[in-house]
């Protein structure tokens, strides 16, 4: 034969007793009324057996007297895992009649009873084995597969209404028996089949019911949330739209206005290519009238063609020299705004890591330490854009002082012009060509400086976000700065608790061995007492000399009965002194039976 395992025969014992005591109760229930008092006896068994269940494979737990089994810890964790359970522990905690662990847990159970929640809050403790090992051996029922069918089974109760009065009831000192004869079947029992699958019928109808109500409101719930969040993700969309909308009106002013600025432009170069016009057609009225000097003119004219050659030459190399600086100026912002980005995604990561560091306090002095470098490193790189802005400054100035010489050579060209124009008509419409083209380099000059302008001024308010970024993260260095002190604070406080707390418990220690002690003597005096009853006191005229040193008993030595042997010592013999903790003053012993002695007047003693 096989032998079988012990812990398993006592789960499957308890299992089978559940069985019994949750399917007497439903029954009974049915029968007697669907309302129960904590008087109706299938109820205190099934309390009993459920008692019995949970105390299956408990550890034990030291104390300072004693070793103890409770099993109020594994259901005071349930708060922990099941939210809607905090007000059955505060309500337990704050019942004036409970002392004990034990009496908690049963008041627990009967308010969870009550409450119709009972298997639901088994289950998540079922669930969190992890959690249960501190408090259960691994072959506890509630580790088991048994104890999951037990929590089942806790499901069909939630069609009785109990109706329990917790409060004035001493739980503390209650007795868990289990009474078998209760579960004994009889011929009545036999013959009701019908009547027990109609309950059953009744009883599986009201778990369905109650299943889909459980659902329906986790549906509910999910629709809720669902909708919330999609308030919140449209009303951003709004916001967004808002915004968008205004970035539209504003780039069709920006439009508008370029186009105004276009059309005085186009009216201001045909104005003055009308005045142009106007002082040709009179230039060649003067050459028509005077032709002197031809010959001389025509030498100074040749002269004046080689300079203003040689001008024009200086000019297209000062051109170049400017496309040059155009493409430097570029290249200068495509990596400005590659900073730009980069500053974007590491003030982003700043900010996260801000958030993180008032999240968690004890990280705050390393992503402090990060902050400041981060700050560092930005501090670094706005100097560089400043020294680039002022490069690009200086570089804008050198251009107009170009332009100022371009313009005056423009205007010495124009006066030359004027003169060779007097002289020939084929020089002179040579010289108009050529103006033309002067005019045309001046309109693309004057475009390139309007786009470094434009250029500038984004540059300026790329500055201006930069410092006001900069700004912004020196007040949040400076919260962070607050919140170390706080910290630093906090953990001084956490120093003084702790050493109080050390005190505290080298305190308790001593109390309880000098407790121990207490109760050692005591035990032993109770032990001499025992074995010294049935002795007879002596009277107080018989003893008038003390038993151990044998002398009178006067005022100053007085008289001190023992309880237990009758001897009567005088104050001086029985010094021997016991601490009790019942009494603030330390009691007189008997030396030869170790028994408290009384203090009594006798005869001879006022």
């Amino acid at each position: 034969m096989a032998v079988k395992d012990p812990t398993a025969v006592e789960r499957a014992n308890l299992l089978n007793m559940a069985k019994l005591s949750i399917k007497g109760l439903i029954e009974s229930a049915l029968s007697f009324g669907r309302t129960l008092d904590s008087d109706y006896p299938p109820l205190q068994q099934f309390f009993v057996v459920m008692e019995h269940c949970l105390k299956h494979g408990l550890k034990v737990r030291k104390s300072f007297l004693s070793y103890n089994k409770t099993i109020w810890g594994p259901l005071e964790l349930v708060e922990k895992l099941y939210p809607e359970a905090e007000e059955i522990a505060a309500s337990v905690r704050d019942l004036p009649g409970l002392k004990t662990p034990l009496g908690r847990a049963r008041a627990w159970l009967r308010l969870a009873l009550m409450q119709k929640k009972m298997a639901d809050y088994l289950r998540c403790l079922i669930i969190q084995r992890d959690l249960l090992s501190e408090f259960y051996e691994y072959h506890a029922l509630m580790m088991e597969e048994e104890g999951a069918v037990i929590v089942g089974l806790l499901v069909g109760l939630n069609v009785i209404d109990a109706n329990l009065c917790v409060k004035g009831e001493d739980l503390d000192s209650q007795v868990g028996v289990i009474d078998f004869s209760v579960y004994l079947k009889s011929d009545d029992d036999i013959g009701g089949k019908e009547r027990n699958v109609q309950i059953a019928a009744i009883l599986d109808q009201k778990n369905y019911v109650e299943e889909l109500n459980r659902q329906l409101n986790s549906t509910v719930s999910s629709l809720h949330a669902r909708v919330d969040s999609l308030e919140k993700s449209n009303t951003k969309l709004i916001e967004e739209l808002a915004i968008a909308k205004n970035n539209i009106i504003k780039l069709q002013e920006e439009n508008h206005q370029l186009r105004s600025e276009n059309t005085l432009i186009l009216m201001k170069t045909q104005h003055h290519l009308e005045a142009a016009k106007v002082d040709v057609e009179a230039e060649l009225q003067t050459y028509k009238h005077s032709r002197q000097g031809l010959d001389e003119m025509y030498m100074e004219a040749r002269r004046q063609l080689r300079e203003e050659a040689q001008l024009r030459q200086d000019m297209e190399n000062e051109l170049v020299v400017q496309v040059s600086m155009k493409h430097e100026i570029e290249l200068a912002m495509k990596l400005l705004e590659k900073d730009i980005h980069e500053k974007q995604d590491t003030l982003i990561g700043l900010r996260q890591q801000l958030d993180e560091v008032k999240a968690i306090n004890v990280e705050m002095y390393q992503k402090l330490q990060v902050s400041e470098d981060a700050m560092k490193e930005k501090n670094e790189i706005i100097s560089r854009l400043e020294d680039k802005t002022n490069q690009i400054n200086a570089t804008m100035k050198q251009l107009e002082q170009r332009l100022q010489q371009a313009e005056k050579a423009q205007v010495e060209a124009e006066a030359e012009d004027e003169k060779l124009k007097q002289e020939y008509v084929n020089k002179s419409e040579s010289l108009q060509n050529e103006f033309f083209q002067k005019e045309k380099q001046l309109l693309q000059l004057e475009t390139d400086l309007k786009i470094e302008k434009e250029w500038r001024q984004t540059l300026e308010d790329d500055l201006q976000k930069e410092k006001e970024t900069v700004a912004h993260l020196r007040t949040e260095t400076q919260e962070i700065v607050t919140l170390k002190k706080e910290f630093l604070k906090l953990q001084e406080k956490n120093k003084q608790l702790k050493s109080i707390c050390e005190d505290q418990e080298a305190a308790l220690q001593e109390l309880a061995s000098k407790l121990s002690e207490s109760k050692l003597k005591i035990e032993d005096i109770k032990e001499a007492n025992k074995a010294l009853q049935g002795q007879v006191w002596l009277k107080d005229k018989e003893a008038t000399h003390c038993k151990l040193c044998e002398k009178e008993f006067s005022l100053s030595k007085r008289k001190h009965h023992c309880r237990n042997c009758g001897e009567i010592f005088c104050n001086a013999c029985s010094d021997n002194e016991l601490p009790l903790p019942s009494s603030p003053k330390p009691v007189r012993v008997c030396d030869s039976c170790h028994a408290i002695l009384i203090q009594r007047c006798s005869s001879n003693v006022p």
